[in-house]
């Protein structure tokens, strides 16, 4: 059975990053050269179903990278079946009580933590011990995106085994009444003081991080970074297009 390599990092206490906008097999392995520890794979937005995890997963195997898959809702069934065909861990999102936060955990792990439904799993191929293990290296992230989690958060934070309590902005914005204004002072402070809660509570704190704001997050005290690789891909577009527009003149 495949060691968690973000799930491990986390519980060290050291930073993780963990890379979104990936629909491709072959994007994920072109990205493990360069050593991320982990790859958010959409299955709550987006056209990715169960079918396609699988070998999604298996290229985020190949470099040792967790795969982390978002489900689309908060579901037993759908919980147990990601990580049957191959994640290494899940996201749930508007985890918003601390019912939804213990209903996550329940299905995310076997007997005696929870009742995640008794079947193998891709990852534990060869292992027949995988049932008694996976606990130990499943990854468990839930997302605090509506104002009705904040507002709940000293409760959820009190449920155990949950790996990372991700703050995410675009949902909590419109929950808040600013619909896209996810840089609007209300929302960036409440974020904020979520954040610091969870990292007061001795929690791990999860992130939307990117290139202008990463060491915010970080002296903030957030672990888990997820980010997307295609700004990269936008700002070296625009840097080369304009050497050769320079140097056409």
């Amino acid at each position: 059975m495949r060691s968690n390599t973000a799930k491990h990092k986390l519980e060290r206490g050291e930073p993780t990053i963990c890379i979104s906008g990936l629909n491709s097999t072959h994007i994920i392995d072109f990205l493990g050269q360069f050593g991320f520890d982990a790859i958010w794979i959409e299955a709550e937005h987006g056209p990715n179903d169960f079918a396609d995890i699988p070998d999604l997963t298996r290229a985020c195997d190949l470099w040792d990278m967790t795969s982390v898959v978002r489900v689309n809702r908060n579901n037993a069934g759908i919980i147990y079946r990601t990580f049957d065909v191959g994640a290494q861990g899940i996201v749930v999102p508007h985890v918003n009580t601390m019912a939804d936060a213990r209903e996550v955990v329940d299905a995310a792990k076997f007997a005696p933590i929870g009742h995640r439904g008794m079947f193998g799993s891709r990852q534990g191929y060869g292992d027949p011990d995988y049932i008694y293990k996976a606990n130990d290296e499943t990854l468990v992230i839930v997302l605090i995106e509506d104002i009705e989690a904040v507002n709940n958060l000293d409760e959820i934070l009190t449920v155990d085994n949950i790996d990372v309590f991700f703050v995410a902005p675009s949902d909590l914005a419109q929950s808040m009444g600013h619909l896209g204004g996810i840089d609007h002072p209300e929302v960036t402070a409440t974020i904020d003081g979520a954040l610091q809660k969870i990292v007061a509570s001795g929690r791990t704190a999860g992130s939307l991080v990117t290139d202008d704001n990463v060491e915010h997050y970080l002296g903030l005290g957030v672990k888990f970074m997820m980010t997307g690789w295609q700004a990269w891909v936008g700002s070296g577009a625009a840097a080369f297009k304009a050497k050769v527009a320079a140097a056409s003149e």
